[in-house]
Formats: C-alpha cells, sequence, structure tokens
C-alpha cells in the first residue's frame, strides 16, 4: 500500500510543481498582509482539493458515458502531459494573470496548483495505483503545496529566482517523462486488446 501511495505521489508532485509556482505566488501576493496571504493559501488548498477530489470520483463515470478506455485516457493524458511539459521547458516564464478577489481559487488553486496536467495525472494513477493510493496522494500534494506558499518568502530567499526556474525545468523533464511512458502504457493496451 505504501509503495502504491509512493508511486502515486511523485507523478502528482511532479504535475503540481510547486516550486514551480512559487514565483507567480509571490508575486501576486506581495502586496498581502500575512494574515491575506493565510486566507489565500486556505483558499486555495480548497479550491485544489474540491477540484482534484471531484475529478477523481467523476473522472471514470465521464469515461463510461463518453466511452473512453484507460488506454484512449493514457495516450491522450500522456501527449497533454508531454504538451505542458514542453511549454513549461522552452518558456521563460509561467502565464501570470491580474490578481482579482478570489485569488485564492482562481488562479492560485486552479490552475496553478490543480491544472488539466494534475487532473489527468490523477486519472491515471487511478487505474495504476488506486483510488485511495491516488486520494492520499492528492491531499498530501495540496497540502505540501500550501506548506511551501506559507514558507514562500524564505523559500525564495534560499533558492532565488533563478534556483526555483532551474527546480521547475527539471520538474518539466520529469514530467515529459512520465507523459512518454504514459504513451508507451496506453499503446500497449490497446494492441494487447486488439
Amino acid at each position: 500500500m505504501w509503495q502504491n501511495i509512493l508511486l502515486a505521489f511523485i507523478p502528482v508532485f511532479v504535475a503540481v510543481d510547486a516550486v514551480g509556482v512559487l514565483p507567480i505566488f509571490v508575486s501576486l501576493t506581495v502586496r498581502m498582509t500575512r494574515e491575506e496571504r493565510g486566507k489565500t493559501i486556505v483558499q486555495s488548498m480548497g479550491t485544489a482539493l474540491v477540484l482534484a477530489i471531484g475529478f477523481v470520483f467523476l473522472g471514470k463515470g465521464i469515461f463510461k458515458v463518453l466511452g473512453i478506455t484507460v488506454g484512449d485516457f493514457m495516450i491522450a493524458g500522456g501527449a497533454i502531459l508531454f504538451c505542458l511539459a514542453i511549454t513549461d521547458i522552452l518558456s521563460p516564464v509561467k502565464r501570470r494573470r491580474i490578481p482579482g478577489e478570489n485569488l485564492g481559487a482562481v488562479p492560485i488553486g486552479t490552475p496553478l496548483i490543480v491544472g488539466p496536467a494534475v487532473l489527468t495525472t490523477c486519472v491515471l494513477a487511478i487505474s495504476e495505483y488506486g483510488l485511495l493510493a491516488t486520494l492520499i496522494s492528492v491531499v498530501a500534494n495540496v497540502l505540501l503545496a500550501g506548506l511551501i506558499f506559507s514558507f514562500s518568502q524564505l523559500l525564495i530567499k534560499v533558492l532565488g529566482e533563478a534556483g526555483t526556474k532551474a527546480l521547475s525545468k527539471v520538474m518539466s523533464l520529469l514530467l515529459a517523462a512520465i507523459a512518454a511512458m504514459l504513451i508507451r502504457k496506453g499503446l500497449a493496451s490497446m494492441l494487447g486488446k486488439a
């Protein structure tokens, strides 16, 4: 069980990329008080958890209605993750949005913490590692993102902007490798059934 949780945790951790999102979080919350920043973190974690957990439970049902197999989703999901990873590796900075009233929900909760990469990874992790392991890994990753954001000022000082960018690029490279693995497994699954 612990092995499955760890195996589910790693791709979700890479997809969340809390360290890579850190400079954006800091730039969006730079003028906030400590209390406002804390409320924003709680709001972002709540949004991310509701979205990810909802998708974990509803994703398979949606597949059944649409007639999508796990192999189909592995290939499509792998292709999307690969595109997201390549875009992240090649782009100098992640896209930023102007903060609004619900900054914690959008853009921090979604799409920065839980976006297409995390949703895709969650559905695929269920078929690979099971529902419980995936849920635990999602909750752990969102809590870890909240913890990282709580210490954002300190982490930016320690890592520096260049350090966070470099770490984000490494995470994107790992995401590309996971995407290639998903495409390979999806093709194997489809060819095995043919």
